[in-house]
């Protein structure tokens, strides 16, 4: 009896061995083939970006999922990099575990930083999709094939060149800044703080500022001329407050105000029918107070329901209200400016980001 048990338990047991087939082993990914990646039609003249349609889809993209080996769900990093880099510094430009990505004007404008790609300029791009299963080192990676886009990017930043000089002891880094009006565009503005020698300095491409880029002077004459080698440098016979303007690029019929610089002071008040004196002319502005360490205007004043505006040295020919164009910032010449609740207020007017000029009342 107790052999047939032993035969009947070992039978058992060889069944059970012959049941685990190659079914119960646990699946293993492999790469078997990434995403196949294509993108929606490309004009003939590339993907030219705009700011005026930025919210607006640009390209769309999309893939067949990765073959990992077994069922799965792959995350997909959607990869750009200037053609001819061999993706040695990609950009991530959107991450998804869908089979698709889109790009508006502003968003795809958003993956191509200066000075790798210069606005307005148009360039090769190189594009491919990274799909990824798993974390950390044991992730199986595997990369789409590679699709190559001519893109013109934009750029909403104004030019800008720094004025170093004796108002801050000649240091680039920290040397106040001049704004042009647009890209490409020379003709550069701002309010600085002067005392006695400046000069104008071009930044690096990077976007900073040190010596050995660019720098203009005065051509000797004192009259307002700016050259770049054999300068001088520029100079006020007095400390304050400045309107500085200054147009580096040559001469042109588009340009005609090229090397020219001008450095006019500017002591700045409040005034109009919110303020207890009114409106000027013969009445008197209320001046404003220059705050050095914050670069800003301030003046704390009993204000009354009405309108009001900042002027400079008492007259018209530079006053500043609201926002003409709709950029947000107070335009020269715009609108009057208004309080509904009468009481006494800080108010202050930032002008130290050029062309970017904003004023508070609290």
């Amino acid at each position: 009896m107790k052999n047939i048990l032993k035969k009947s338990i070992f039978a058992l047991l060889l069944i059970s061995l012959g049941s685990c087939t190659e079914k119960d082993i646990d699946p293993v990914a492999v790469a078997n083939g990434g995403p196949v990646l294509s993108i929606s039609t490309v004009p003939a003249g590339g993907l030219v970006l705009s700011p005026a349609n930025a919210n607006n889809l640009i390209a769309a993209l999309d893939w067949e999922h990765s073959e990992n080996g077994v069922p799965s769900q792959a995350n997909y990093t959607v990869e750009i990099a200037k053609s001819g880099t061999d993706f040695a510094a990609p950009i991530a430009a959107g991450t998804t575990n869908s089979k698709f990505l889109s790009w508006t004007h502003e968003q795809l404008n958003g993956f191509l930083p200066e000075p790798t790609f210069t606005p307005y300029t148009a360039t090769n791009i190189d594009i491919r999709v990274k799909s990824s299963l798993g974390n950390g080192a044991n992730a199986l990676i595997q990369y789409s094939n590679v699709i190559t886009v001519n893109v013109t990017p934009y750029t909403n930043a104004l030019p800008k060149i720094a004025v170093p000089g004796n108002h801050q002891g000649w240091s680039p880094a920290t040397a106040p800044l001049l704004a042009a009006s647009a890209y490409g565009k020379t003709d550069y503005e701002g309010f600085v703080w002067l005392d006695g020698d400046y000069k104008f300095l071009t930044p690096k491409v990077d976007g900073t500022f040190d010596w050995g880029t660019p720098d203009f002077g005065d051509d000797g004459s004192f009259a307002g001329t700016l050259v770049e080698t054999g300068e001088s440098n520029c100079n006020v016979g007095t400390a304050g407050y400045y309107y500085v303007k200054a147009n580096t690029g040559a001469v042109t019929g588009a340009n005609p105000n090229g090397l020219k610089y001008s450095a006019d002071p500017a002591s700045w008040a409040i005034t109009g029918a919110a303020t207890p004196n009114g409106w000027p002319d013969p009445a008197l502005d209320h001046d404003m107070t220059y705050n050095s360490t914050t670069k800003k205007w301030q003046i704390t004043i009993a204000l009354t329901a009405g309108e009001f505006k900042f002027r400079a040295n008492n007259g018209w020919t530079l006053n500043l209200g609201g926002d003409n164009n709709g950029d947000g910032f107070m335009d020269f010449g715009g609108p009057n400016l208004s309080i509904t609740t009468p009481g006494t207020y800080t108010v202050i007017l930032d002008l130290s980001n050029p062309r970017a000029y904003t004023y508070s009342v609290n």
